[in-house]
């Protein structure tokens, strides 16, 4: 009873920071400099990463690129030293915790201090629990949250020194709910939403105010990984909507990225309609894509 004549007595408070958020919606955002800003981009060889790293290149920020494929990781950085930055490219393999923690003391010594992190690598296998094997298991986890661990531990401290950075965690509408057949993707991106959040309120409970976050979760995206994908939430997402969504989400410091926008209603919905609503409701929504079974029902 106690807590709930306390929540009544910050109803003035809800109602004025409700009418500040909404009349925000109708005055542009700032956004901000990253001019001179040393950006480190994970998995910057291909897709979502190398399209990252060419905005941050028209910006003039300093790119440090990672990429376990050495082909792919070169041509984006060859492609951001064209666009007028300077980029540099290292063949890092995100799965493993001990070479990212040498190579972000070789960016420390041969570049400088990251001031933003791009968590952005990661993996997907379309099967379901018995098609997947142990070490696709294990992989998952390892580039899909374990490496945003061990990049942030290194290049954090910095951040936290000067109260100035910002950390990027690419994941995904599939870390707000369950997806068949893609259990392992959707348990490790669950991960890294949940490492955005606990990270945001970490930063603030130590009064780190100048160290910002932000949390992409798109939808799926046409970059090849998920074959034949569909839904009947929109068209499958170019890369380049995801990007300028993605860019602006960091030059205005928006915590949570949705794409589309209306992943954000139905993670709420989630929480307050009834179960059996919901199986109706994610019927309708109708996700496929490609995936192979290994369970097997009786007489198969």
């Amino acid at each position: 009873m106690k807590f709930f004549l306390q929540c009544l007595q910050l109803l003035p408070l809800l109602i004025i920071f409700s009418l500040e958020s909404l009349l925000k919606l109708f005055i542009p955002k700032k956004r901000k400099s990253v001019t001179g800003e040393i950006v480190l981009i994970t998995g910057a060889g291909h897709g979502i990463g190398r399209l990252t790293a060419y905005e941050f290149a028209k910006l003039k920020s300093k790119l440090v690129l990672w990429d376990i494929n050495k082909h792919g990781i070169e041509d984006t950085a060859a492609e951001c030293r064209r666009l007028g930055a300077k980029a540099h490219a290292f063949v890092v393999d995100c799965s493993n915790r001990e070479d990212i923690y040498s190579s972000a003391k070789k960016v420390k010594a041969e570049i400088g201090d990251v001031s933003i992190l791009v968590n952005n690598a990661g993996v997907v296998y379309t099967s379901d629990l018995f098609a997947t094997q142990d070490p696709q298991i294990e992989k998952t986890f390892e580039v899909n949250i374990l490496a945003h661990f061990w990049t942030t531990k290194a290049f954090l401290p910095v951040m936290m020194k000067n109260n100035h950075g910002h950390i990027v965690t690419v994941a995904s509408a599939a870390g707000h709910t369950g997806v068949p057949f893609l259990l392992a993707y959707c348990s490790s991106k669950f991960a890294a939403v949940g490492f955005h959040r606990a990270l945001t309120e970490e930063l603030a409970a130590l009064e780190r105010t100048g160290i910002k976050t932000t949390c992409l979760c798109p939808n799926f995206i046409n970059t090849g990984f998920i074959k034949n994908a569909s839904t009947s939430l929109g068209p499958i997402l170019e890369p380049e909507e995801v990007v300028d969504k993605l860019m602006d989400g960091i030059l205005t410091e928006q915590k949570m990225i949705f794409i589309p926008s209306s992943i954000s209603l139905l993670t709420v919905l989630e929480r307050i309609l009834p179960e059996r609503f919901l199986a109706f409701l994610k019927r309708k929504i109708d996700i496929r894509f490609d995936a192979v079974v290994g369970y097997k029902t009786k007489g198969q």
